[in-house]
């Protein structure tokens, strides 16, 4: 999650968080984005141990509510910031509101990690520029709620994990036609399709609806968020 020129969830003009390319700025050892977590799917609760806002630069102000969060954000150099649900298995995700985009690179997406093996995955429903986080392999495509996904998979090596510097795998649903209002993700048939092209996760660590920018971006997101 953090190396995007994009959970994860750093970056300046190149992410490498969200972004499969080397970040030139020293990253934590952990990933420690700005998530609210939810035990529960009828209540978005505060998770209180995980909420340092991870950013490299710039300025962004995240703003939790009990059904989602909004954040608002400029000349952030990267940023990761959402709501969700720490959980053992997967959930479909509904969204609700906009993402308004300035500058830089800005991501709307379902974004999680599995364990054994460590895995960070998106389903990007909105990127500013047109392919986000989609760097390394193009490997595939998937319709999935009635849209069409490219399906890219990029390793990332000695990078900041949920698990400290790893080596892991990227896994990632580009939504051809930018979606950044409302919406449902069926997340097994991302999943499903990564199966069939040999893209295996492992056990479900957590799975948020996020935004995240780099690249001096600028912009803002507001959203309601609920699971099933």
């Amino acid at each position: 999650m953090v190396a995007f020129s994009t959970l994860a969830l750093a970056l300046s003009a190149t992410a490498i968080f969200a972004a499969p390319v080397a970040d030139p700025i020293a990253a934590p050892a952990f990933d420690t984005p700005d998530f609210d977590f939810s035990s529960a799917k009828p209540t978005l609760d505060r998770r209180q141990d995980y909420n340092q806002n991870y950013k490299t630069s710039g300025n962004v102000n995240f703003s939790p509510t009990s059904s989602g969060y909004s954040v608002k954000f400029s000349g952030a150099g990267d940023f990761v910031v959402g709501k969700g649900w720490k959980t053992g298995t997967n959930r479909n995700i509904s969204f609700a509101g906009s993402t308004t985009a300035t500058a830089g690179t800005v991501l709307v997406s379902v974004y999680g990690w599995t364990t054994n093996p460590l895995i960070e995955y998106y389903v990007q429903e909105y990127t500013s520029n047109g392919a986000g986080s989609a760097q390394g392999q193009k490997v595939g495509t998937v319709t999935c709620d009635d849209s069409v996904y490219d399906i890219w998979k990029h390793q990332q090596v000695n990078q900041p994990s949920i698990q400290g510097t790893s080596t892991f795998w990227q896994y990632i649903s580009n939504r051809q036609t930018k979606r950044p209002g409302s919406g449902t993700v069926t997340t097994s048939c991302h999943f499903d399709a990564w199966k069939k092209l040999g893209l295996n996760l492992g056990s479900h660590n957590y799975q948020t609806l996020s935004t995240e920018g780099w690249g001096n971006a600028g912009g803002s997101s507001q959203y309601t968020v609920s699971a099933s």
